[in-house]
């Protein structure tokens, strides 16, 4: 005699205690992942600035941190961090479906976000400005094919967050679009090549400003997404 799994008003199967179904239960971990992923990034990126010799918070952005010794760290947290953004990028995606929002389409942003900062901590950028210790000051001398790829993944993820931030449907859409705009502004800044600190310390503003846009709107996506998925 086999007895049936008891499932949910969607006819996804119950988790856990059975107040949840696997549909709701897979989204909501999934936004999981964006509650992680920002604080994670910042701060694994802050104390490297702090400690890593020769490195200037004020003078470096973080993709210089790849480099030299001790580089694995960041290259790590590049593609750790990005993995779970991409995850966040469809447990939103998957939310938004179940919420009837517009735009459902917008959470493939966040996880385009995701892919450009695994594709960043793959292909690292060439050195400059003097980090690390013992490299030209200024530019660098030569853009090798690491740092052209870190580039056009680092642009092209940058974009899909900026779109991202303006369409993603959110309690609060002033944050977003302020967000966006912030950020569009800092990275032409800083891919302009300038290195004077109002310029460094101005995306470093705006990617702290980025993660906690995508930590907030997880955890507003994750409050809103219902335990039981509506049929249908």
């Amino acid at each position: 005699m086999t007895t049936s799994r008891p499932t949910g008003p969607s006819g996804s199967p119950l988790v856990g205690r059975g107040d949840a179904d696997l549909h709701a239960a897979v989204t909501r971990s999934l936004l999981g992942y964006g509650l992680v992923a920002g604080p994670l990034y910042v701060v694994s990126a802050l104390v490297q600035g702090l400690v890593r010799d020769g490195f200037d918070l004020t003078r470096h952005d973080v993709s210089l941190l790849a480099n030299g010794p001790g580089g694995w760290v960041q290259t790590t947290t590049f593609v750790v961090c990005g993995l779970m953004t991409v995850a966040a990028g469809v447990g939103i995606t998957r939310a938004l479906r179940t919420l009837r929002a517009p735009r459902p389409w917008s959470g493939w942003l966040v996880a385009g976000y995701g892919t450009g900062l695994v594709g960043a901590g793959v292909f690292v950028a060439d050195p400059m400005n003097g980090f690390p210790p013992g490299s030209p000051d200024g530019t660098a001398t030569a853009v090798t094919v690491s740092g052209l790829g870190h580039l056009v993944f680092a642009g092209l993820g940058f974009l899909c967050l900026v779109v991202g931030c303006l369409a993603v449907p959110t309690a609060r859409p002033w944050f977003g679009r302020v967000t966006g705009v912030v950020f569009l502004v800092a990275f032409a800044a800083i891919a302009s090549g300038s290195s004077a600190p109002a310029v460094v310390l101005g995306f470093w503003v705006a990617v702290i400003l980025a993660w906690t846009w995508l930590t907030v709107t997880c955890l507003e996506t994750y409050r809103r997404t219902p335990l039981l998925t509506p049929a249908g």
